[in-house]
């Protein structure tokens, strides 16, 4: 029986020291497996110390709550202006112009793309720091804090760049400083007076206000004066930008109160050469080209008058080709004034004919009456060529020179006339009458030509020289 009990205990000892053994070997593994992974993974280069706890945190996941803490966002109502009850809180304001994309007389607008800068101060997000640095965040932390409501009055669109991330900066000073900046392009407004096209100058101005705080809770400034805008070197197609400068002023709404307004001021000076090339040499040229007519022949009538409608179709051509790129006014321009009227001299260089042809049928049509055409020359074969008789088919005789007489009838021969001669001592000079004076051209219609080739260039010669001293 005691055998048996020894047997037994025997037994029990040699179990637990097999579940010892068992249990050692697993915990021994354990902390060697452990050593093994913090000594591949978390070794420094400070002698090989491992930082437990520096370990099981990791910075780059925790950084925005960290600075979220930092700013104590969470503890503050940013809904509410800075300093709400209070005096206006101050925003400095200042532009830098990237590029000035395109400007649109049909549209009077222009499109801008800028980098608009606000500086103000709120004390909420002020924040400890040794080394008094600055931080820096994205557009992710500004949806979290008050930020000026800056819009761009008589705007058609605006949008703020997003490639690759949305263009905007938050930069916060320990003190609570705060810069925020956004790259944007907005295509405004600009009254433009064409009163002068295309030798205008055009003023165009950026507007900036606050939409819902008025002067009494914010105030929008610049904030270097006129050092507050500054430019790229801009170069635009039709345009020379003469001046930049800012200014500021009050805008009044009925039923909030007045805002401080911010200005952008530029003014745009047209170069002419593109339009000189287009529009003002051609026009000169149809106008030289319908003089050519005086100098044809004036029984040449195909030349004449397919000459003349060419130039006037062409000049139709110019004005409807100028008129569809320029915005519907109610006003007449510079360069209306200079078509218009170069089209007046084409046109009567037509009417010039016109009066010149009739002028040679009439006086041909008298000298038939008069008997001076033989019976047997034939009127209609004579016509046929080009609508009026040829001095060559007709029998003419030279017209007398016509002495001043006192009869009423011009068209009395001078042999009806008597010869009276005044007195010894005595000088007398009657001026021709109007009908005289038309008789006359009707009776040489080859004159029309000889004057008009030296009044149609002196008079565009004259209209030109106005029209550029007035305009330029």
């Amino acid at each position: 029986m005691l055998a048996l009990v020894d047997v037994l205990t025997c037994m029990a000892v040699a179990v637990a020291s097999l579940v010892a053994m068992a249990t050692g070997g697993r915990n021994s593994g354990r902390r060697k497996n452990k050593e093994v992974f913090l000594g591949e993974n978390s070794k420094f280069k400070f002698g090989g110390r491992i930082d437990y706890k520096l370990k099981r945190q990791d910075s780059t996941k925790t950084l925005l709550i960290k600075s979220e803490q930092l700013l104590r966002i969470e503890e503050h109502d940013f809904a509410l202006r800075p300093g709400f009850g209070g005096a206006a809180i101050p925003v400095g304001i200042d532009v830098q112009v990237e590029s000035i994309d395109s400007i649109s007389e049909v549209n009077m607008d222009f499109t801008m793309t800028l980098y608009l800068r606000h500086y103000w101060k709120d004390e909420r997000l002020a924040f400890p720091s040794r080394n008094n640095l600055s931080r820096t965040f994205d557009s992710r932390l500004v949806k979290k804090i008050w930020v000026p409501d800056v819009f761009f009055v008589h705007s058609k669109r605006s949008f703020i760049h997003d490639t690759t991330m949305e263009n905007i900066m938050l930069r916060v000073y320990p003190d609570g400083n705060i810069l925020y900046s956004v790259r944007v392009t907005v295509t405004a407004l600009c009254s433009m007076d064409f009163s002068s096209f295309p030798l205008d100058t055009q003023n165009c101005s950026l507007e900036l206000e606050s939409y819902a705080y008025n002067e009494n809770d914010l105030m929008l400034y610049w904030k270097n004066g006129n050092d507050s805008l500054r430019t790229d070197e801009i170069v635009l197609s039709q345009f020379f930008i003469e001046h930049f400068h800012a200014s500021s002023g009050l805008a009044f709404y009925s039923s909030t109160g007045w805002y401080n307004r911010l200005f952008i001021n530029f003014i745009l000076r047209r170069h002419i050469f593109f339009f000189m090339l287009q529009t003002y040499f051609p026009t000169m040229l149809m106008v030289v080209l319908s003089w050519v007519s005086f100098w044809i022949d004036r029984r040449a009538v195909p030349a004449r008058v397919s000459l003349g409608i060419t130039t006037v179709l062409t000049m139709s051509t110019i004005i409807t080709g100028v008129s569809s790129s320029m915005p519907q006014v109610s006003y007449v321009k510079a360069v209306d004034i200079y078509l218009w009227t170069s089209f007046l001299f084409v046109f009567l260089s037509v009417i010039e004919y016109a009066a010149v042809n009739y002028c040679t049928t009439l006086e041909e049509m008298r000298k038939m009456k008069k008997g001076k055409i033989p019976s047997t020359f034939n009127a209609s074969q004579a016509m046929a060529f080009d609508g009026c008789f040829h001095d060559n088919d007709i029998e003419l005789t030279p017209f007398s020179r016509v002495a001043p007489t006192l009869t009423s009838d011009p068209l009395t021969t001078p042999a009806q006339t008597p010869d009276v001669r005044p007195a010894e001592g005595t000088r007398l000079r009657r001026q021709r009458s109007v009908r005289e004076n038309v008789d006359l051209l009707v009776s040489n219609s080859y004159m029309i030509d000889s004057y008009s080739r030296l009044a149609f260039p002196l008079s565009y010669l004259l209209f030109n020289t106005i029209y550029w001293s007035l305009y330029s």
